[in-house]
């Protein structure tokens, strides 16, 4: 009997230890939370807080203080890397050959030649292609007309389609400002001035956002799943947020007011009108997110399987006595998801590589959240008790070992391989080691299950998200330097050309010469939209999905 009390003392210790030890912790961390805050108010009452040019949110700023470290260390362990580097020689076109000899008079007698050693030295010629066109000119008695010689293709107005391409790129692929721009060209011998530049960056911009939509409308087609990402853009000083759509083939951004579920959906529609449906699939969006019974009734008594607009469908929800905003808004979302799982004129997309935000969900049949993003709520406890730090780095050594099997498994993947990694999964994400913040991230993770593991049904999908997060930060570059446009029409020049540039660094084109045979009128090289749905075809991007799904 006195060993069986003794057992249920030390228990009761145990556990008194337990809860006071995380008691600790959680006392820390608010501690850390409260100093940061005041932190920020010294900053900002000292003139040195306010928004950034993104207009950080409070998600943002968490992220991006110093607990918030990179997981890619860890993820990297052990993986196998190529560090052969491709050879420059190769890259390097030849624009001309010199031949240089020896002075025969400093040679001994006998000596012979053996041939050449090539030496190849990359350079530039940076200069004026200024022309004086002299247009032969006609007149005509009987018609009293004058008759002049064209101008070649290309050359409209003062400025040539190298010098319009050149100010395009500079801009828009190295980020310089107008005024930069414009002193570097005075400084080759061309006068221009800023409001020039401004000028020719803001010409051929309708033919640009064609040649947008068309890369979107190919890039949706290429794949039955997507990369999508956020980051904040201030347009004419207001907060408002780029969106990155990407796979292997293309990059395509859009700056919108929002990012809500309905503006995200606009995204993956490339931002076509807005269609509307009542079909079942809607009533069963409104039951699972908890809309009133009665709501859901009167949704049921309008006309069904027709496409409406929004306003239509404004007029049409008139009906429903009594009906709330936040219940108009809910059956509009639901309505326009059901539209677009019913489009078929349209590519619709089927699977979404993202993060764990709430405007991703039910907006594609499947969602495929990151790991690297999901490892990184692990990389910023920071537990104070030096017992929790073991069992969290333990911990973080098993789940990047789990992620590595699942590497393993997209290189061959295979039914039983497929059923051991959930297995593994399960065992993992059971654990529970008395480190109660811990343990409630490993919960979470677990209830992610189905959205971490869509890679062994669809072994072709990255395990991660960060081509969508990489391609972000061509948007953090460009805002950094000039700060924001000033305009939505601004705005959808930056996404215009982004995505342009985004897209031919991914299909291995030269930025410059695209743009310039565009500018030119010349169009003798093949346009992106169809160089992605060449690759995309010749890679079978969705090959998984016809057998199960």
């Amino acid at each position: 009997m006195a060993s069986i009390a003794d057992e249920r003392t030390r228990e009761g210790v145990h556990e008194c230890l337990r809860q006071l030890l995380n008691l600790v912790e959680a006392l820390n961390t608010e501690l850390q939370k409260a100093q940061a805050e005041i932190l920020a108010l010294r900053q900002r009452l000292q003139g040195k807080g306010g928004g950034g040019p993104g207009g950080s949110s409070a998600s943002q700023r968490e992220t991006s203080s110093p607990g918030s470290r990179s997981s890619e260390k860890e993820r990297a362990e052990g993986e196998e890397r190529e560090h052969g580097k491709r050879s420059k020689l190769d890259r390097i076109r030849i624009d001309r050959e010199e031949v240089l000899k020896v002075d025969r008079t400093t040679l001994p007698p006998d000596a012979e030649f053996k041939g050449y050693a090539d030496v190849v030295v990359q350079d530039l010629r940076l200069g004026t292609d200024h022309v004086k066109f002299r247009k032969e000119k006609y007149y005509a008695a009987s018609t009293g007309k004058t008759y002049l010689a064209p101008l070649p293709t290309g050359y409209r107005g003062e400025f040539g389609p190298n010098l319009k391409s050149l100010c395009l790129v500079l801009v828009h692929q190295c980020n310089m400002t107008e005024p930069k721009v414009a002193a570097l060209l005075e400084n080759l011998g061309v006068v221009i001035s800023a409001g020039q530049i401004s000028n020719l960056l803001s010409a051929s911009q309708e033919e640009f956002q064609r040649e947008k939509d068309e890369i979107v409308e190919a890039g949706l087609s290429s794949s039955p799943w997507q990369h999508l990402d956020d980051t904040g853009t201030r347009v004419d000083g207001k907060n408002w947020h780029c969106h990155g759509l990407c796979n292997p083939w293309y990059t395509a951004y859009f700056t919108t007011p929002r990012k809500d579920r309905m503006t995200v959906l606009d995204v993956l529609r490339n931002q076509r009108e807005r269609v509307f449906r009542l079909h079942g699939e809607a009533l069963e969006l409104l039951r699972q997110w908890g809309v009133a019974k009665w709501v859901r009734e009167g949704v049921a008594g309008l006309a069904w399987e027709e496409d409406w607009s929004e306003l239509e469908l404004n007029r049409r929800l008139e009906g429903i006595p009594e009906l709330g905003g936040v219940a108009h808004d809910r059956i509009a979302e639901a309505a326009a998801i059901a539209a677009y799982h019913a489009d078929r004129k349209h590519p619709v997309v089927r699977l979404l590589v993202c993060d764990d935000a709430k405007q991703f969900r039910w907006l594609t049949e499947e969602l495929a959240l990151c790991w690297i993003h999901d490892g990184r709520h692990y990389q910023n406890l920071e537990p104070c008790v030096g017992q929790h730090r073991e069992k969290l780095e333990a911990f973080r050594k098993k789940y990047w070992e789990y992620y590595r099997h699942l590497r393993t498994y997209t290189r061959a993947p295979t039914p039983a391989g497929a059923a051991e990694r959930r297995e593994q999964f399960e065992t993992l994400f059971s654990t529970r080691t008395g480190y109660e913040v811990l343990d409630r991230r490993i919960a979470k993770t677990q209830t992610h299950r189905r959205q971490l593991l869509q890679v062994l049904q669809h072994p072709e999908i990255p395990l991660h998200n960060n081509p969508g997060e990489l391609e972000m930060r061509r948007r953090v570059r460009k805002r950094v330097v000039s700060y924001g446009p000033r305009s939505a029409q601004g705005a959808q020049v930056w996404d215009a050309m982004e995505t342009l540039i985004g897209t031919a660094k991914k299909l291995g084109v030269n930025i410059f010469h695209y743009l310039r045979d565009r500018v030119s009128g010349a169009r003798a090289m093949p346009s992106l939209a169809g160089l992605i749905g060449e690759k995309a075809k010749a890679l079978n991007l969705g090959s998984s999905w016809a057998t199960t799904t």
